[in-house]
């Protein structure tokens, strides 16, 4: 654990997170996606965000990196729920993304933060749905970045990028788990914005050297998968939004960006050529500036 990562208890469970900013300053709470750790918003973004007046907080998500482990869940076995959901059967998961959502709200608690701009990337977006839709009052804005519906009838992944995202390496070998997760950026990443590979390897290493534990990664799928269509509980979020996206994304498909949108009244759509499932350096300054902008358009 670094000296900037600290832990508190949120939603009755240990969250891990970072404070960065004046604790006075507009709060922004950056809520992370599937198996991602926090470390996984670029720290340029965050210094970014910070430049342009925020106080900004990344933490996290349960069952990921330093915040708590749901090992009483076990580890459901996805592909026979991604088939029970194909089937329209009722999928049970260890936890619910509105669990999640509790969870980052929890921490706003832990933190004295009354209200904050909730940001969130992937499932990470998908929490900040549920945080729109059923904390609305804690939240001053809400940005969807590469996110989605759960519209079964929206384009799905691109082959590989879907077989990366199931297909988890049985290894421990510290340099095959390495080399998976570099496989496993590239089939996802932004085709306009290809990392550079020592910058890429170097996240990776420092990624698994913080943590490593894939059961949670599961877990968190199952979440996703069992949380179905969102589109009925959009419908009922007044808090101001802004959906991002990239128009190149392999994993989650810009339709789901033009789905969120339409399901949600007044909100703004800011797509990305060149941009995949990820979140390049050399897109910080956009991305920064499309956040900014929506939070002082609500907050000044």
């Amino acid at each position: 654990m670094t000296e900037l990562t600290r832990t508190t208890t949120a939603n009755g469970i240990t969250i891990a997170y970072e404070d960065h900013g004046p604790a006075d300053a507009p709060p922004i709470l950056l809520v992370m996606g599937l198996g991602g750790q926090l470390t996984l918003w670029p720290i340029e973004l965050v210094e970014a965000l910070v430049a342009r007046g925020f106080r900004v907080i990344r933490y996290d998500n349960r069952d990921v990196g330093l915040s708590h482990k749901h090992e009483v869940g076990g580890v459901p076995n996805i592909r026979w729920m991604l088939v029970k959901s194909l089937l329209r059967l009722p999928v049970r998961a260890p936890y619910a993304l509105a669990d999640m959502a509790a969870d980052g709200v929890g921490l706003l608690d832990a933190l004295g933060i009354d209200k904050a701009h909730i940001v969130g990337a992937s499932m990470g977006g998908m929490i900040a749905q549920h945080i729109a839709a059923r904390h609305g009052h804690r939240a001053h804005t809400m940005t969807s970045i590469m996110s989605t519906t759960g519209n079964r009838r929206l384009p799905r992944a691109k082959p590989e990028a879907m077989k990366m995202l199931l297909q988890r390496p049985q290894t421990t070998d510290p340099e095959e788990l390495v080399a998976f997760s570099v496989r496993a950026a590239r089939a996802i990443g932004s085709p306009g914005y290809p990392a550079a590979q020592e910058r890429l390897e170097a996240q990776v290493r420092a990624n698994h050297a913080r943590s490593w534990y894939p059961q949670g990664f599961v877990r968190q799928m199952a979440a996703i998968v069992a949380d179905g269509d969102r589109r009925s509980m959009l419908r009922s979020v007044s808090v101001p939004t802004l959906v991002v996206h990239g128009e190149d994304d392999p994993l989650v498909p810009v339709a789901g960006a033009h789905d969120t949108a339409a399901h949600i009244a007044g909100a703004k759509l800011h797509l990305i050529p060149g941009m995949g499932h990820d979140l390049p350096v050399e897109l910080v300054e956009e991305m920064a500036d499309v956040i900014a902008g929506h939070a002082r358009a609500v907050t000044g």
